[in-house]
């Protein structure tokens, strides 16, 4: 029988523990800073900001946006972690610009015969989307540093990063 996918990326995993081992890697992020991204396979975040292992929390979710997980995963990286900067990345051609909330609620209602708890949190505007996120961080009272947030747009047909005001 052929390997699954998961079975080869376990297998990988032997192969990454020896020099896991010798990195030394630090329990804190080195930079001190969280960074909220798309889930997008075009978006590497390590490659786009210059990031190594160890350097920053990377969170990832649909759309990079600030849900309640994303806080409660920037309050533990702050309050337990060290981080004290947060920067947001989203992006054009985002999969979540191309539905609604309600057909997606739909989509899901008709596959499991009940509404989902959630929403998917859809955006037509990727700019508006970018400065909601910066605000619900800035906003949370459960957040320590609030004062170095900070929103970016990447462009998946150039590679570009470019800062939303």
């Amino acid at each position: 029988m052929k390997p699954s996918v998961i079975d080869r990326l376990a297998a990988h995993a032997g192969t990454y523990a020896a020099a896991y081992r010798a990195s030394a890697m630090p329990g804190t992020p080195r930079l001190s800073v969280a960074v909220v991204v798309c889930m997008d396979t075009r978006l590497s975040p390590y490659g786009i900001l210059g990031l190594r292992e160890g350097d920053a929390h990377v969170i990832r979710n649909a759309g990079g946006l600030v849900t309640s997980d994303i806080i409660r995963s920037l309050a533990a990286s702050q309050h337990l972690l060290g981080t004290r900067s947060v920067m947001i990345v989203q992006h054009t051609r985002c999969g979540l610009m191309n539905t609604t909330d309600e057909e997606f609620r739909e989509r899901l209602r008709a596959h499991a015969g009940a509404d989902p708890d959630f929403d998917l949190g859809a955006f037509a505007d990727l700019e508006a989307s970018v400065r909601r996120a910066v605000e619900l961080v800035c906003e949370s009272p459960f957040l320590v540093h609030r004062h170095d947030v900070r929103g970016f747009a990447f462009d998946v047909e150039t590679g570009e990063l470019r800062e939303v005001g």
